[in-house]
């Protein structure tokens, strides 16, 4: 069996006793980067070894993790934080295990950008999950389409590319859309601010370093 197992998103306290026991029995825990999840194990004193599945070598050694699994491996695919496959790899893995009749089982846990909506007091019986938007080609396209939806919509952003994204965003939405910027969520320093587009502009452009994971939600049309 292959099992998602989600890892939290900074406060280690989030894991599950369930994820827990799941990543102390499977013979093999495949993670986007064996050193941070390294971090993770040692903290909760879990052995299970690790190989590295990331986006630069999951097409090379698909079909051998495919071959374990069909003679008898149980593995736990990880992320750097958060579930599987949410803008981390993990789809390709999934689909050849549904292909080749492996049971794949996803346990519920950490995801980012279910706290950043609910708590941005933005509409959230409807939304829309874009995740990260193309760096160059498509981006524009992309914009002008979450532009004109009527629901809430996510992007995940890197820091340095924060002011960029709210920017663009206030040329295709109008610098008055309401949004929120939420950042480094479930940590120390968690912030979440909502204001019109031109105000969270004008807060991070006075910042000489913002840092952090980067979840921004924005109202719809």
């Amino acid at each position: 069996m292959l099992y998602l197992v989600p890892t939290p998103i900074g406060n280690l306290e989030d894991i599950t006793l369930r994820a827990l026991r799941v990543l102390k029995e499977v013979s093999l825990i495949l993670a986007e980067d064996t050193r941070t999840s390294r971090f993770l194990l040692n903290h909760f004193n879990i052995e299970t070894p690790l190989r590295s599945f990331h986006a630069h070598n999951e097409h090379a050694v698909l079909q051998d993790l495919v071959r374990q699994l069909e003679g008898g491996a149980d593995m736990a695919l990880v992320s750097d934080a958060g579930t599987p496959g949410i803008s981390d790899p993990g789809f390709l893995l999934v689909r050849a295990c549904v292909k080749a009749g492996i049971k794949v089982e996803c346990l519920p846990g950490a995801t980012a950008f279910v706290p950043a909506l609910v708590a941005s007091g933005l509409p959230c019986d409807r939304f829309h999950f874009e995740g990260f938007l193309p760096h160059k080609k498509g981006r524009q396209t992309r914009l002008k389409y979450l532009a004109e939806l009527p629901e809430t919509f996510v992007l995940y952003e890197s820091p340095h590319r924060l002011v960029r994204c709210l920017e663009e965003l206030a040329e295709h939405c109008s610098a008055a859309r309401e949004a929120c910027v939420c950042r480094e969520l479930t940590k120390m320093h968690e912030e979440k601010i909502s204001a019109p587009i031109s105000e969270l502009i004008a807060l991070f452009k006075s910042r000489t370093a913002v840092k952090g994971e980067i979840v921004v939600v924005v109202a719809g049309k």
